[in-house]
């Protein structure tokens, strides 16, 4: 076993990125809502409450916490905000997870 010393105590800085991915993926309905975009797409608050059994103000909820991982990446034109999934910041982080995988286990 590694002495793990004062990493007990604190993440490493490369890895706080992906607490935050994996705590926002943790959750099954931000899960479906990612499912619902395809490659490439923006979709808009009111198209995803649209086909989801979800309340628009939950739909919003989720999309906040996903965009704040930086899972979803936003624009806001005129009076909606547009998402879509950030694939560069969600291969980078997870290619941390890999890395750590293939040295350490």
């Amino acid at each position: 076993m590694k002495n793990l010393g004062t990493q007990t105590s604190s993440i490493p800085p490369e890895w706080q990125p992906m607490a935050r991915v994996f705590t926002a993926l943790g959750d099954e309905h931000r899960q479906r809502i990612l499912l619902l975009f395809e490659k490439g797409e923006r979709l808009n608050v009111g198209q995803i409450a649209a086909v989801s059994t979800l309340a628009r103000s939950t739909v919003s909820h989720h999309l906040k916490v996903l965009h704040e991982s930086g899972v979803l990446g936003s624009e806001k034109i005129g009076k909606e905000v547009w998402f879509w999934i950030d694939r560069h910041w969600l291969e980078e982080t997870l290619a941390n997870v890999l890395a750590y995988v293939r040295q350490n286990c």
